[in-house]
């Protein structure tokens, strides 16, 4: 089984064979039923960990540039840029890490300034969203980690279509606006939820890659998506602890 996210599902994953690795536990076990070993080093959850760190202090050290400009123009630069190299390093067969830290530093222009508007209207929402999705991260880790949470082919099933569906519905509300009320708030609750469960696939499908001894570089892929959930369930609960604090 791939993963849902597109980033994670590029030729390094390929060699995994979906039937040998139907569970964690397997995945581990019986390594013998992996497809074509890579001859260079295989990847480790620390790469993973390491890349990741590396792109969020990017993320962070240009999203602290884009704050203090607080300019409109620095926003539609990073979502557009942003954009166009998800799609790039989405579907590049070859893994290109001055691409992946160039999509962290589009969101850091686009993350910086949408943080400082919603920082201007509610003082101190931006920590308080922060907060909120380490809390939501690493709470569907110690699920994950602990079995509560299995990603199986109806899970993912599930997922993709609440996926679906959540996109539509958000490209229709580009256009008549996003609802307000009870109706706003469960959308937004359940936005963040979505996020949460998709931070699990992408949770299972590094876990299978490392297991499979995919090439070290691939790492830089895994990385890359999740950064793309994370920023997601950020924008979440950004927008869910708006509409909490927008009735105090």
């Amino acid at each position: 089984m791939r993963s849902s996210n597109p980033v994670l599902t590029g030729r390094g994953f390929a060699r995994i064979n979906p039937d040998a690795i139907g569970t964690r536990d397997t995945a581990v076990r019986d390594l013998n039923t992996i497809e074509s070993r890579p001859t260079s080093a295989p990847m480790s959850i620390d790469d993973v960990v390491i890349k990741t760190a590396a792109l969020f202090a990017v993320l962070v050290t240009v999203g602290g540039f884009a704050w203090r400009a607080n300019s409109p123009s620095l926003a539609l630069v990073g979502f557009l840029g942003g954009f166009a190299l998800a799609i790039v390093n989405s579907f590049s067969k070859k893994v290109r890490p001055p691409l992946v830290i160039a999509y962290a530093a589009a969101q850091g222009l686009a993350l910086g300034t949408i943080s400082r508007i919603y920082n201007d209207a509610y003082a101190g929402i931006v920590g308080q969203a922060v907060i909120g999705t380490l809390c939501a991260f690493l709470g569907v880790l110690v699920a994950y980690r602990s079995g509560k949470i299995r990603v199986t082919p109806k899970f993912t099933r599930i997922m993709m279509g609440a996926l679906i569906g959540y996109v539509v519905f958000a490209l229709f509300s580009m256009f008549v606006g996003f609802p307000g009320g009870g109706l706003g708030l469960l959308i937004s609750v359940g936005g963040v939820a979505l996020a949460s469960m998709f931070i699990v696939m992408d949770f299972d499908q590094i876990e299978k890659a490392v297991a499979a001894r995919v090439p070290q570089e691939e790492s830089w892929r895994c990385a890359f998506g999740l950064m793309v959930t994370l920023v997601w369930l950020y924008l979440e609960v950004l927008r869910l602890i708006s509409i909490l604090r927008s009735g105090d």
